[in-house]
């Protein structure tokens, strides 16, 4: 397997030949809950050392505890093995072990125990994440201050720069970035957007995710709709189809540009195409007052600061609050790649005055319909897409 989110997949397999010693013990002594052991080898080993956190062995407290207690005759020794595994998760995480870190099946220690029906540790594991980026925000907001040497400040300050914060399921890993993206070739297929190193930009598989979106967005025709991120055109050819009186796009892939070109996009009636980042273009939108009734934002090789920056800062000089002739209040949706978490995200639209409710989608199995065939990367693993719709609070 490729190398993941910068850290060496080889270790995916806790008896690796590359695992140390050390290492393959505190696998051990977590995945039979052995907490006397675990906390003695946490002395001189560190739970978020990447032969850790990459494989099985930070999550196997959690699926080896749900499949010993489920074989077990009693109820009480199910709800022992249960107590056990989240002994194990807590100390783990007490020591620094990584709340939204994947393991080798793309699947992080929340994903594993809501597949599993944990809800317990599941919780855990959103708790922890929850503490994490509260502290993260906090963080954010102080001055660094000290002498001039910025480099040494920026090293000291490094954990606040991953890309990972807020997702369960992170779609985009911290070796695609916005400047590499652009910089890119982009292959089309009739089914799928991929980049040069062949990671999934956008693929058909969400066409019935963007479908309800837009439903939920646009309930109404002659409404003014703001789309940030164009990709394969999916939502915005949803969105002509419930004849809006307005349409802008932000795009910045010039690939991306030329085939909206060539499709026809900048001669369609009431479409306006904005080119470039939409961190220049919507400051410019929202100094000329330009308002709309739905906004809808999903962008590329981005992490979830840039997602938390649009809806805190811009939603509100965009978004008209009456939305439009229904009077429904304006709309606002993101594509949540947050996977089976939204704890964090919800707080932080509530910050920015924005109540959300979320509707379940069922996913298909990927796997089994071979949508990952020939992609580098997956970015979607779970079988419930939580969709949110988002509103002024009152």
């Amino acid at each position: 397997m490729p190398e993941l989110n910068g850290r060496d997949t080889t270790m995916d397999d806790p008896l690796n030949i590359e695992t140390d010693l050390e290492t393959q013990s505190l696998l051990l002594a977590a995945a039979n809950h052995d907490t006397e052991a675990l906390r003695n080898l946490l002395r001189t080993t560190s739970a978020n050392d990447p032969a850790i956190v990459m494989s099985d062995g930070q999550i196997d407290g959690l699926e080896n505890g749900h499949t010993n207690g489920a074989h077990a005759e009693a109820g009480d020794e199910r709800k022992k093995e249960l107590e056990a595994a989240a002994r194990t998760v807590e100390l783990l995480f007490q020591n620094g072990a990584i709340w939204n870190d994947l393991d080798k099946n793309n699947e992080t220690p929340g994903c594993i125990a809501h597949r599993l029906g944990l809800k317990e540790l599941y919780d855990m594991v959103v708790k922890a994440g929850v503490r994490a980026e509260l502290l993260l925000n906090r963080l954010d907001e102080y001055q660094m201050l000290g002498d001039d040497d910025e480099s040494e400040a920026e090293e000291d300050f490094e954990i606040l720069e991953d890309p990972q914060e807020t997702s369960i399921i992170d779609i985009e890993a911290s070796d695609v970035n916005s400047a590499g993206y652009l910089a890119s070739d982009l292959t089309f297929t009739a089914d799928r957007l991929l980049d040069a190193d062949k990671n999934g930009v956008m693929m058909a598989w969400e066409t019935d995710i963007m479908r309800r979106t837009a439903d939920r967005l646009l309930p109404a025709p002659s409404l003014r709709v703001l789309n940030i991120g164009h990709g394969m055109g999916i939502i915005d050819g949803i969105f002509q189809s419930k004849s809006p009186s307005a349409h802008h796009i932000v795009e910045a892939h010039p690939a991306v540009l030329e085939r909206m070109r060539r499709d026809g996009w900048y001669d369609k009636p009431g479409v306006v195409v904005h080119e470039g980042k939409w961190q220049d273009v919507v400051p410019k939108l929202v100094q000329e007052d330009t308002m709309f009734d739905a906004i809808y934002f999903d962008t590329f090789a981005e992490d979830y600061k840039a997602l938390k920056e649009f809806f805190s800062e811009y939603v509100i000089g965009l978004l008209d609050p009456s939305g439009g002739k229904e009077g429904e209040g304006g709309r606002f949706g993101f594509f949540n790649g947050l996977g089976a978490d939204r704890q964090v995200v919800e707080i932080d639209l509530m910050e920015a005055g924005l109540e959300t409710e979320w509707e379940e989608v069922r996913v298909p199995n990927l796997d089994e319909a071979g949508e990952w065939a020939g992609v580098r990367r997956r970015y979607w693993a779970l079988d419930t897409y939580k969709l949110p719709t988002c509103k002024f609070i009152g």
